[in-house]
């Protein structure tokens, strides 16, 4: 009788730790979730501000069309990412053809000195801090996800319960190289 209730207290706390387990591992899942949800909020309110960035700029850059659609493609790509592997490779190619965009600009000083395109450009900077602050919270809430599976005894039971590791929004090497800045004249 003792070694009954011993079993059904044995069997009764594993699963009290396994419903604890199960509990803390969707809680972590759904931080992940959340975080990834305003990644995407602020790369949609970027995606957003293009169509009046590129129709401020046209007014002043009409022989640059093919920045344009470059822009409009990037836009697209983003707004149609699935993941966050296709969401950061959108993301590098928008924010490159925003690059070229702001170089065009920087190249014609009526566009610069134009409220709109300031605004523009002020509201673009906002964004891109957000987005950077998003995909800040968004990789600590996977890393304290992924060390809650990661860990032991948890690793044995998370792959069963149907948790697998979460991927970072990483930036490539490309990006973390210092960028190099020219003044020289221009001919």
């Amino acid at each position: 009788m003792t070694a009954v209730l011993i079993l059904l207290a044995l069997v009764g706390l594993i699963g009290v730790f396994v419903w604890g387990l199960y509990n803390s591992l969707v809680t972590a899942k759904q931080r992940v979730d959340e975080s990834w949800s305003q990644i995407e909020v602020q790369l949609k309110r970027r995606a957003d501000l293009i169509p009046n960035l590129i129709e401020t700029v046209k007014g002043y850059a009409k022989h640059e069309q093919e920045i344009f659609d470059k822009l409009a493609e990037a836009r697209r790509g983003l707004q149609e990412a699935g993941n966050a592997s296709e969401a950061e490779q959108a993301d590098r190619q928008l924010r490159s053809v925003l690059d070229r965009l702001f170089a065009i600009a920087e190249d014609n000083p009526e566009l610069r000195a134009s409220e709109n395109f300031q605004k523009l450009q002020e509201e673009l900077s906002d964004t891109e801090d957000k987005i950077a602050y998003a995909r800040q919270f968004y990789n600590t809430n996977v890393m304290e996800y992924n060390i809650k599976i990661q860990t032991f005894p948890n690793v044995l039971l998370a792959p069963a319960l149907g948790f697998t590791k979460g991927d970072f929004f990483e930036t490539e090497e490309e990006e973390r190289k210092t960028p190099e800045v020219d003044f020289s004249s221009k001919e």
